[in-house]
C-alpha cells in the first residue's frame, strides 16, 4: 500500500533546477526517508519514491510551476486525482509563485475534487524581506510589497479548507519537526482510511492491531458579550439631575425655567457658541447664526457674579418658546435628531398648528439644520446626529474647560459636564465635600498620560482606540478604577481579538507575558477575559508550555493541563502508535 503525494508550486524565490537539495520535497526525505529520484520525464517535473515508517511507501508528484504540468495537461490532471495528500507551496519572497497557485492551480484543485476531500497543505516557504512589526491599520501598504503576506496565505487555505503553515527555512527543524509531523499525521489518516476502505472487501485480511489516534478539535473559546452604548442616556440624566449645570435659561421677567450645561449646547450649535463667547460673530461665516442669537437669547449679566465658572443666564426672549424649551432640551440631549418625536411633543404642549410650525422652525435656526432632509413625517427622518462626534471636538482643548488634570508632565482640559454625564465616579466626586468639587486643576496619580488620555477620549467620543494590547491592559485598569464598565468590556475585546489574529510564530517569540495578562484580568475584575486567556494558552499549549513564565502559573496551571490541545493522552497514545509502526513485530498483510 502506499500513498500518493501531490506538491504543486515553487517555493523558491526563482526556478532552479540544479538547486535540487534545497526543495521541500528533498529535505524533508532526507531527513525522515531513503529518497530515491525515480523519474524526471520533462524539466521540472521529479517524481520521488521513499519509506516512511519503516515499510510504507509514499510517492511524491513535484509540479513547480503550472507551465510544467499544461506541457500533458491530460496525463497531469490523471497524477492529481490520483493524489491522497496535496500540498500547496509557494515562496513568500515571490509574488509570482503565489499568483501561480491561486489562479491556477487552486482552480484545477477543486475542479477535480469538487465532490470528494482530500488533505491539502499550505506550505509558505521563506522568511519574508520586508518582515518587520505589520501595520494593523487597513488602509497601510508597508507590508504589501512584493512579499506575501500571513494574511493572503490564511485566505488561501482557508479557500481549499487547508492547514497554513509558515517555514522559515528549508531545515531539520522547520521541514522535519514542524512540516514532517503534520504531514505524517494525514499520511497515517490517509493509511487509516484506505485501510478500512481494503477490509471491508477482504474481511478476513489482517488488518491494523493498533488503529492511529483520534485528534479531536480544541474547545471552543468562552465568547464574550459586548455592552451597549448609554451615551445619549448619559447626557440625558445630565439634563435630569442637573449637576454642573452651568446655564440657566429665564423668561424676559427672570423667572428660573431650567438649566443646562454649555459645552452640550456649544456642541449641537454655533448659535450658543456665538451666545457664550466660544466663537465670535466673525468667526462665523453665515451671518443668520449672530441674528439668530440676538434675536432669541441675551445674556444677564449680575455685578454680584464674579466667579469665571459661575452659571450664565440667559433670557429667552420668545414666550412661546419659554413654554416648550423642557422638550427643546430634551431633545438637544437626546442627540438632536428626533424630529418626529419633538413634534408630537409641541403637539401636546400647543394647540395652534401654526405656532408648532414656528417652533420647529427655531429649532431647526438654532441647530442650523439644512433644508434637505428635514421633513418631520417618520418615514423622512434625518440621519442621526452624531452626538459623539460633536463632543469629540472640544476633547483634550481649553475651550469653554472647567476643569484641567495634571497627568505625569502635562495638563490634560476637560469639562465636567461630560465627565459627571459618562462616569459616576466622576459624578461623585465633583459633587458634595470632595475637594475636586471646588477646584479648577486636579492631579492624577498612578495612570500614564496616554492611558488617561485614551480614557477620556472615550468619554467624550464613545469610542476606544488604544495603541497595543499593553495599552488596552492599562485602560481596562483605569476603566476599572473609574467604574467605567463599558469601556472595560470594550478593552477586553480588543485585547482577544489582537492575540487571535497572532500567528503561531509571533505568539512563540512575543514577549508579551499571557500570565501577567491574567494575573491583572483577575485583580481587576475582568474574570471573563482571565478565563478566555486561560482557554486561549490551553489551546496554545505546546507554544505557551515552553515559556519561561509558563511555571509562574498556581492553581490556574490544573486549568490549563485539564483543556489543553492536544490533550496528554492524544501524544501518548500517538507515540503508542509510532513505536509500534516502527516495531520489527508489526507485519501488515495488506502492505
Amino acid at each position: 500500500m502506499s500513498v500518493n503525494i501531490l506538491l504543486l508550486g515553487n517555493e523558491r524565490d526563482q526556478i532552479s533546477d540544479d538547486n535540487e537539495h534545497q526543495s521541500l520535497a528533498s529535505v524533508y526525505l532526507h531527513g525522515r526517508a531513503n529518497r530515491s529520484l525515480i523519474q524526471e520525464s520533462q524539466p521540472g517535473f521529479k517524481v520521488y519514491q521513499a519509506n516512511v515508517f519503516g515499510n510504507i511507501q509514499v510517492v511524491l508528484h513535484e509540479f513547480p510551476s503550472w507551465d510544467i504540468l499544461r506541457v500533458n495537461l491530460q496525463s497531469s490532471q490523471h497524477t492529481v486525482s490520483e493524489a491522497d495528500i496535496i500540498i500547496v507551496k509557494y515562496s513568500v519572497n515571490a509574488k509570482t509563485s503565489y499568483l501561480d497557485v491561486k489562479d491556477n492551480f487552486v482552480p484545477l484543485i477543486r475542479q477535480i475534487f469538487s465532490h470528494c476531500t482530500v488533505p491539502v497543505i499550505v506550505a509558505a516557504v521563506g522568511s519574508r524581506v520586508n518582515d518587520g512589526p505589520p501595520c494593523s491599520c487597513p488602509l497601510c501598504t508597508s507590508d504589501r510589497g512584493i512579499s506575501v503576506t500571513a494574511s493572503e496565505g490564511i485566505q488561501l487555505a482557508k479557500d481549499l479548507a487547508a492547514t497554513y503553515m509558515e517555514l522559515h527555512a528549508l531545515n531539520d527543524f522547520y521541514v522535519g519537526s514542524y512540516f514532517g509531523g503534520v504531514l505524517e499525521y494525514f499520511i497515517i489518516q490517509t493509511l487509516n482510511t484506505k485501510t478500512s476502505a481494503k477490509c471491508k472487501k477482504k474481511k478476513n485480511n489482517q488488518v491494523l492491531k493498533v488503529k492511529p489516534p483520534n485528534l479531536e478539535q480544541p474547545e471552543r473559546m468562552p465568547v464574550l458579550q459586548e455592552d451597549p452604548s448609554r451615551y445619549e442616556s448619559d447626557f440625558q440624566g445630565l439634563l435630569v439631575h442637573r449637576q454642573c449645570a452651568d446655564v440657566i435659561f429665564c423668561s424676559p421677567s427672570l423667572e428660573h425655567l431650567l438649566e443646562a450645561h454649555r459645552i452640550v449646547l456649544c456642541s449641537v450649535s454655533d448659535v450658543f457658541m456665538v451666545l457664550f463667547g466660544g466663537k465670535s460673530a466673525h468667526h462665523v461665516r453665515d451671518s443668520c447664526v449672530s441674528k439668530t442669537a440676538s434675536d432669541l437669547f441675551a445674556i444677564y449679566r449680575e455685578l454680584s457674579v464674579t466667579a469665571q465658572y459661575s452659571p450664565v443666564r440667559v433670557i429667552v426672549k420668545d414666550s412661546l418658546l419659554c413654554s416648550c424649551l423642557s422638550d427643546i432640551l430634551h431633545f438637544i440631549y437626546s442627540g438632536a435628531h428626533q424630529w418626529y418625536l419633538l413634534k408630537q411633543q409641541l403637539r401636546k404642549r400647543i394647540e395652534d398648528p401654526e405656532d408648532v410650525a414656528r417652533i420647529i422652525h427655531t429649532v431647526r435656526c438654532i441647530l442650523k439644520t439644512s433644508g434637505k432632509g428635514t421633513d418631520c413625517s417618520p418615514s423622512h427622518c434625518p440621519e442621526p446626529w452624531q452626538f459623539c462626534r460633536a463632543l469629540g471636538i472640544f476633547f483634550n482643548t481649553p475651550l469653554l474647560a472647567d476643569v484641567i488634570f495634571q497627568v505625569q508632565d502635562i495638563t490634560i482640559p476637560a469639562h465636567r459636564a461630560v465627565l459627571v454625564a459618562r462616569c459616576d465616579v466622576m459624578a461623585a466626586m465633583f459633587s458634595g465635600s470632595y475637594v475636586e468639587a471646588k477646584s479648577f486643576l486636579i492631579p492624577i496619580y498612578g495612570i500614564s498620560k496616554d492611558t488617561f488620555l485614551c480614557f477620556l477620549e472615550y468619554l467624550y467620543t464613545d469610542c476606544c482606540c488604544p495603541a497595543s494590547i499593553l495599552q488596552a491592559m492599562s485602560l481596562l485598569v483605569c476603566s476599572e478604577m473609574y467604574q467605567v464598565y463599558r469601556l472595560q468590556r470594550l478593552c477586553e475585546h480588543y485585547i482577544i481579538s489582537q492575540l487571535q489574529s497572532m500567528p503561531s510564530r509571533e505568539l512563540a517569540t512575543t514577549s508579551l507575558s499571557l500570565v501577567s495578562l491574567i494575573r491583572k484580568a483577575k485583580f481587576h475584575n475582568s474574570e471573563h477575559l482571565a478565563t478566555w486567556l486561560l482557554h486561549f494558552m490551553a489551546v496554545n499549549y505546546l507554544i505557551f508550555s515552553q515559556k519561561s513564565d509558563f511555571q509562574d502559573l498556581s492553581e490556574e496551571r490544573d486549568f490549563i493541563e485539564m483543556h489543553r490541545w492536544p490533550s496528554s493522552i492524544y501524544l501518548k497514545q500517538l507515540a503508542e502508535y509510532r513505536q509500534y509502526i516502527h516495531s520489527q513485530k508489526y507485519r501488515c498483510a495488506l502492505m
